[in-house]
């Protein structure tokens, strides 16, 4: 008997959709200027803001976070809840930004 996993395609391709309409909401909502920004940071000014060490998963949740505030229309407070919730490395990580950092 083999356990073969039978792969969804109709309800993968419904999930991207709304996937994709949710960035698109994103990148056009209130904090679209802070993801454009958060998003052309290079691994260079990551490394150097963890002090050498790549926590590209902890600048990947701050990216998650920023672009569900923008598509939510988040108010500041509550954004920067959030990002502190983050920890030290993500509200470092978006003090690089800004108008991220006037909100920290």
């Amino acid at each position: 008997m083999t356990d073969e996993f039978e792969f969804d395609l109709e309800g993968f391709e419904e999930d991207l959709d709304t996937t994709l309409a949710n960035g698109r909401k994103a990148f056009t909502g209130r904090y679209k200027d802070e993801l454009n920004a958060l998003s052309g940071l290079s691994k260079e000014e990551i490394d150097a803001i963890s002090l050498g060490i790549t926590d590209l998963q902890k600048y990947d949740e701050l990216i998650t976070v920023v672009k569900e505030a923008s598509r939510v229309n988040l108010e500041q407070a509550a954004l920067k809840a959030q990002i502190i919730k983050l920890g030290d490395i993500a509200v470092t990580i978006a003090k690089r930004i800004p108008s991220l950092a006037a909100i920290l």
